[in-house]
């Protein structure tokens, strides 16, 4: 369901929210669709969420070594990511001081790192997801999320993919069940 910020402000508040910058790294970037207007959008929500000093959590993707990584993870990636450059796996955007960063080596934000942990600790109970890929792992920790008892809340111009056809599937299949918003509107209910 698509929101504005009138109705947004009643859902969240910068105390109980923190944002995931989803996988925002070199060799995903430079693949997506829409890498211009992304990366613009992207950097103008991050700038706003830290000025009303939400949590913000940069998720990695990290590779386990050849003989650990997964079957259907390999598949995925068509073989792993034995080519790639160390540089491919670099945040694009850099993360400030207070930011926390998070290597991780599945699809949703949950699994294999403290995140709910951290959250609980905090009383979070908003989540704002936004990056790269939406049918990937921003839809997986959406719906793994909004299963957990948290409020996921998808900024859908922050979100993108190098499969337009999917990422636009993907936005379909959340409206249903999930909040969707601009991240003009996410920063103005955050701005208070």
């Amino acid at each position: 369901m698509e929101m504005k910020s009138e109705e947004l402000r009643l859902l969240i508040k910068p105390e109980d929210t923190a944002l995931v910058v989803w996988d925002v790294q070199n060799m995903l970037v430079n693949r997506i669709f829409n890498k211009a207007e992304f990366v613009s959008r992207m950097g103008a929500l991050v700038d706003a969420v830290r000025a009303a000093g939400v949590p913000i959590f940069f998720t990695k993707i990290t590779p386990l070594p050849e003989r650990f990584e997964s079957a259907a993870r390999k598949l995925a990636y068509k073989g792993g990511f034995a080519n790639a450059k160390p540089e491919d796996f670099e945040l694009y955007l850099k993360p400030g001081d207070k930011d926390i960063v998070f290597n991780k080596h599945t699809a949703s934000v949950f699994v294999g790192t403290p995140f709910e942990l951290m959250l609980n600790n905090a009383g979070i109970r908003n989540i704002v997801l936004a990056g790269i890929a939406t049918e990937i792992g921003i839809e997986s920790s959406a719906r793994d999320a909004s299963n957990r008892g948290y409020m996921p809340i998808i900024a859908r111009d922050c979100v993108s993919s190098y499969d337009r056809e999917a990422h636009e599937r993907s936005l379909k299949n959340m409206e249903r069940m999930l909040v969707l918003s601009d991240s003009g509107e996410i920063a103005k209910a955050l701005g208070r």
